[in-house]
């Protein structure tokens, strides 16, 4: 199964943002699924008022990359795949009651963690990549 959703990719001091899920016990790139009729956009746009209560623009998220991977805490074999947006422009992200923390991290960082979303993990090595975090 196929699980089409959207990240947020908000990149401070060479780290990367990620939202700690009080459902999920893991750190994962704030954004959510794809409803039907639903552009990646608008689901990011949507997803990130409601996580990070900052209210996004489309002229203000640039397309980065598109990833797939296990979709973390969801029916093994499902595959994630999620289109993902850098934001242009200075945030101060605010969590919502489904969010625990909102934390930003290096690779090596996020790796230490005892629990890692797949996604979350390969957008970080592509970031590191491209040399935008550490």
């Amino acid at each position: 199964m196929h699980l089409p959703t959207a990240g947020l990719l908000i990149i401070k001091d060479r780290k990367l943002l990620l939202a700690y899920s009080k459902n999920k016990n893991c750190f994962y790139l704030p954004g959510g699924k794809i409803d039907k009729n639903e552009t990646a956009l608008q689901a990011l746009r949507r997803e990130i008022e409601e996580e990070l209560n900052i209210p996004l623009h489309e002229n203000e998220l640039n397309y980065y990359t598109h990833i797939s991977a296990p979709a973390y805490g969801e029916i093994n074999g499902t595959v994630m795949e999620q289109d993902c947006f850098l934001v242009n422009k200075i945030v101060e992200p605010i969590a919502s009651a489904e969010i625990g923390e909102l934390r930003y991290f290096t690779l090596k960082e996020y790796l230490s963690q005892p629990q890692t979303a797949p996604g979350a993990v390969k957008v970080l090595e592509i970031l590191k990549e491209d040399n935008l975090v550490d």
